[in-house]
């Protein structure tokens, strides 16, 4: 049997090359689904209807804030632990602004 010369050099950089086109494509998929939530924020905050307080806007205008510290994150690098920390603390944030909606809008689950 012959052994197959395989360069772990060439091997690593394959992987490389494989991780970093996934790592890219899970960005800009991340990306996209962070800014539908900055646009649903965004639409909330600027609601001047009777269904939105004062307070509420407020409430959305900090989760479009962070929306956006999350995604300018994410262009500048990728750390999935630190990813996973920001969207849990974007995800209570939506919650609590959900939470104390007054009628109106339905609440949704998505």
């Amino acid at each position: 049997m012959r052994k197959a010369r395989v360069r772990p050099v060439s091997v690593v950089r394959r992987i490389k090359k494989t991780v970093n086109r996934d790592m890219q494509s899970l960005r800009l998929k991340l990306l996209k689904d962070l800014e539908q939530v900055f646009d649903l924020a965004k639409n909330y905050a600027q609601d001047l209807s009777e269904d939105v307080s004062p307070k509420q806007r407020q409430i959305w205008i900090r989760v479009m804030a962070y929306t956006g510290q999350v995604m300018n994150s994410l262009t500048k690098s990728f750390d999935e632990a630190q990813v996973t920390k920001d969207l849990e603390r974007l995800e209570k944030l939506v919650n609590e602004a959900m939470a104390k909606e007054k009628g109106g809008r339905p609440k949704t689950t998505d």
